[in-house]
């Protein structure tokens, strides 16, 4: 077997006990053993400044190389205010840059948003739908996941014992491996 894929797993929200991490890193351990996936928070990554570009902060030097030697990039978002959280299109802007450099350029991309509320930050995925194309990859359409009712999902160790929620990430993460695969040949 070949070595797995490299994905970065970009986590939108910075809450030391977020969902969104703990989604993240119940992903990674769901993980077929295609995927080898990395979680990265966005603690430290700069404001964006064009008037940085000539010489970029060694934050965004950092982030945007993680990105480039990855074969893929799963965005996990929290929805703020009908869309993702400031943080998350920093980051955006700052790997999406210089103009025509974006280390997403090629990388198939997954999107997963959440919310303990009902409607499981829809917006916040079809913020990304509408931020990605033209600076990313392919995006996997199918399936699509909004998660939602998650505040019940883990226990106090961050553990995913939600049995419906760990389905549903075992079916997105299998898709999200042979979109890669599919991407990668």
């Amino acid at each position: 077997m070949s070595s797995p894929h490299h994905i970065v797993v970009i986590v939108g929200s910075l809450r030391k006990e977020s969902f969104t991490l703990k989604i993240a890193n119940a992903l990674a351990k769901l993980a077929p053993p295609a995927l080898k996936l990395d979680v990265v928070t966005l603690h430290g990554i700069s404001f964006f400044n064009q008037d940085l570009e000539a010489t970029p902060p060694a934050d965004w030097v950092a982030f945007r190389e993680r990105i480039q030697k990855s074969a893929g990039v799963i965005f996990v978002t929290p929805e703020y205010n009908r869309a993702i959280s400031g943080v998350l299109k920093n980051a955006i802007d700052v790997a999406s840059r210089p103009y025509g450099k974006s280390s997403f350029l090629g990388k198939p991309v997954g999107i997963i948003s959440n919310s303990p509320g009902p409607l499981g930050g829809v917006n916040a995925a079809k913020t990304l739908q509408n931020v990605l194309p033209g600076i990313s990859g392919p995006i996997m359409g199918q399936p699509e996941t909004y998660l939602n009712g998650i505040g019940d999902a883990f226990d106090e160790k961050g553990n995913l014992t939600k049995e419906p929620l760990q389905k549903v990430l075992q079916q997105y993460i299998d898709a999200f491996a042979a979109f890669v695969e599919k991407q990668n040949r």
